[in-house]
């Protein structure tokens, strides 16, 4: 059995926890049935994703971006659970199915047990945005702890569990977060946030996505996300795309002094900062430790009957 993942090219945590953390769950699981796609963490039930042929055995997994795939052959598609009641829905099986994202059972193994707290306030930005944002200097402005959701999975989810308060763009930030018991604020810099997925595992858990919206921090990440910036709507498919006057002045008069090019852009980026320094004093959710333990005890089960039936 070989579990599928979606592997973003510049790396997202994430989806790369599926290389490690199946392997605690389900010790053994990549040495039998290898005509079985193990479907994980993420949001991968996607017609345009997943391979047509063969059998697939869902975990876990939800819904959230363009079709789903034919999953009326049951012969092909054994489907455990899915990450909530709303991909349930969308997939047709029974609400009880859609327990929660498999990623809350991460704290559950040994190496994350009783890590120190090291950061007093953190920000885990979606991937998106940390390809082309401003977001390392602006956290470092309000003095919050900077993760980059594109580095090492095991590395990030140390450093999401060492933190006192997250502040997530990242789903799977607060779902880490959540999991290790860390207080968390939603927020969100562009529409590019799919809400559908993070109301998904939300009702999981018992809490509300209520995301704080923080502008965008630069030009570049307003064109990577097809957003606005300081009143110019960019077109995420045209690199070229137009720019105010004086963010062009300011580039060129500062082309050959990069510590007054990098002043510039924070001055551009000043409502970004306030709204994080806002965000990381906002008052914080978390789930209850019952609901949380409740649904863990049901995907434990889930896991149990998998191992009977495949191990």
């Amino acid at each position: 059995m070989k579990p599928y993942y979606w592997e973003s090219q510049h790396g997202n945590f994430g989806d790369d926890l599926n290389l490690w953390l199946w392997d605690f769950l389900l010790p053994g699981f990549r040495d039998v049935h290898p005509d079985v796609l193990l479907v994980g963490v993420g949001t991968v039930l996607n017609k345009a994703l997943l391979p047509e042929a063969g059998r697939k055995l869902v975990l876990g997994s939800g819904f959230g971006y363009g079709a789903l795939p034919d999953m009326g052959d049951r012969s092909l598609w054994d489907i455990r659970c899915v990450r909530g009641p709303l991909t349930a829905e969308k997939v047709g099986v029974p609400e009880s199915l859609g327990i929660v994202d498999p990623a809350v059972l991460v704290p559950d193994m040994p190496e994350f047990r009783n890590l120190p707290k090291r950061h007093k306030r953190t920000f885990v930005p979606h991937w998106e945005s940390a390809v082309a944002g401003l977001w390392p200097v602006t956290c470092a402005t309000v003095g919050m702890h900077y993760i980059d959701p594109r580095g090492e999975a095991k590395d990030v989810i140390r450093e999401i569990a060492q933190s006192e308060l997250i502040v997530a763009e990242s789903m799977h930030g607060a779902i880490l977060a959540d999991a290790f018991r860390v207080p968390w604020v939603a927020v969100a810099t562009s529409d590019s946030i799919n809400s559908f997925k993070w109301r998904d595992w939300a009702a999981t858990v018992g809490v509300e996505h209520r995301p704080r919206r923080i502008p965008i921090s630069s030009r570049a990440e307003a064109i990577v996300k097809g957003a606005r910036f300081w009143g110019v709507d960019y077109d995420r498919s045209n690199a070229a795309a137009p720019r105010r006057p004086d963010e062009g002045d300011i580039a060129v008069k500062v082309e050959e002094q990069s510590g007054l090019r990098l002043a510039a852009k924070q001055v551009l980026a000043a409502p970004s900062t306030l709204a994080l320094w806002q965000a990381s004093r906002a008052t914080p959710q978390l789930s209850s430790d019952a609901r949380l333990a409740e649904r863990k005890a049901r995907l434990y089960a889930v896991l149990e009957d998998v191992r009977r039936d495949y191990l």
